[in-house]
């Protein structure tokens, strides 16, 4: 099977060289098929409706899941840079499926047990697959590479329409929510039974990969640690909307029915914002649009103190979606765009989504103490609009440094 596009490649030492294929051929296309996304902020309804636990414990169901899909990113980034990509993915794939199929049988009465199934199990399932998924594209692509990675998350903004809607009627219906979440992990098994079927590790830099990744050098690069802090500032109050626009909506006295699709409108909203960012990323810069975009997003929620009509919802919902998934979206091309080597670039994600990662661990679960029982939302915009812009704060000095450091503006 050929490729196109040879680009001779240097290992660290620079005593080795040799042709790598990138940008192109059946192989790169294939990697781009996978995809994954959950749609916690169903659940997150559905479980302080039932009265499971307090707003703040069930967030900690959802923040602890989405830590660990970073999380595990750092060993999951690393058993792909020596060569155990398939692996991964199959065994994320059975546990994340089995863990999901068990929150089905979870009693709702036991916060442990979906606490063990929807946040243990699935989160690191879901992080032994996020990460090789994103990470592989390096591995395919150089000068197309932002807008690779843009088409792979695209498959969570497509998932974050299809599973409410599919949730939402299969819970009201007939099915009701046991055999609601099987017949969504069903499809999940589906979808990712093809996924590690035809994405494959290019067997180019397989060969290329001889020597360990400098992980001393990678903790060393501070453009890129600055990098990771700011990200983990934004996590910490970029997922509010993902969580609690559905419930927010609905004290606000929005009709339910209405405030149900807000959390489709939003991840609909993200599709164009992984993809359209990304096209211009690869010309422009990763960080120079990567910056702009956490600025915005920190801007619209505190504008949220404005909003309280299905007309203002609705457009917040649109824009928001937009640049938080341009955000989400660009985040992989700056840090791959970091990377000196190859064999270094899952490290380099698995430890910043790690890193970055607590601030997804602890954001939702503090918003969720603001709220309490009466719904303060005042302080939840102000905490989430706040630790939103000191992460854009950061990113912005990180991307003067690399600007510095290169001698070019497109960074």
């Amino acid at each position: 099977m050929s490729l196109s596009d040879k680009e001779s490649s240097t290992s660290e030492s620079g005593s080795i060289k040799c042709s790598v294929n990138v940008d192109g051929g059946a192989r790169a296309w294939a990697s781009l098929s996978g995809g994954y996304a959950n749609a916690f902020g169903v659940y997150q309804d559905v479980y302080t409706r039932s009265k499971l636990a307090s707003t703040s414990q069930i967030s900690w169901i959802g923040s602890t899941q989405l830590f660990l899909l970073f999380a595990i990113g750092f060993p999951a980034g690393k058993l792909l840079d020596l060569g155990y990509y398939r692996h991964t993915m199959f065994f994320g794939t059975v546990l994340y499926v089995f863990s999901l199929f068990m929150v089905s049988i979870a009693h709702h009465d036991q916060y442990y047990q979906v606490f063990l199934s929807q946040a243990i199990g699935m989160g690191i399932g879901a992080g032994l697959l996020y990460v090789p998924a994103l990470a592989i594209q390096a591995h395919y692509w150089q000068k197309r590479r932002a807008i690779a990675m843009g088409i792979v998350l695209l498959g969570s903004s497509t998932g974050g329409v299809i599973f409410p809607i599919m949730l939402d009627q299969l819970f009201k219906g007939a099915v009701g929510f046991e055999w609601g979440v099987r017949i969504s992990a069903f499809v999940c098994l589906g979808l990712l039974t093809i996924s590690n079927v035809i994405m494959m590790p290019n067997p180019d830099i397989a060969g290329l990969e001889k020597s360990k990744p400098d992980i001393k050098a990678v903790l060393t690069d501070v453009p890129y640690i600055i990098l990771t802090v700011g990200s983990g500032l934004i996590e910490t109050g970029l997922y509010f909307p993902y969580f609690y626009l559905q419930l927010f909506s609905i004290v606000k006295g929005i009709e339910p029915n209405i405030a149900f699709y807000t959390l489709a409108i939003l991840n609909a909203a993200s599709f164009p914002g992984r993809i359209v960012p990304n096209l211009f990323a690869d010309r422009l810069g990763p960080i120079n649009l990567f910056v702009p975009s956490a600025i915005i997003c920190s801007g619209l929620l505190f504008s949220m103190y404005g909003i309280s009509s299905v007309g203002s919802i609705v457009a917040f919902a649109i824009i928001y979606g937009f640049f938080s998934g341009a955000w989400i979206g660009l985040a992989s091309p700056c840090l791959a765009s970091l990377a000196r080597h190859p064999n270094e670039v899952g490290v380099r994600f698995g430890f910043s989504f790690a890193l970055a990662g607590i601030g997804a661990l602890v954001g939702t679960p503090v918003i969720g103490v603001l709220l309490g029982n009466t719904f303060p939302w005042h302080k939840a915009i102000l905490f989430s609009g706040g630790t939103t812009m000191a992460g854009s704060f950061f990113q912005f000095i990180a991307r003067q440094q690399v600007s510095s450091r290169t001698g070019s503006k497109f960074v």
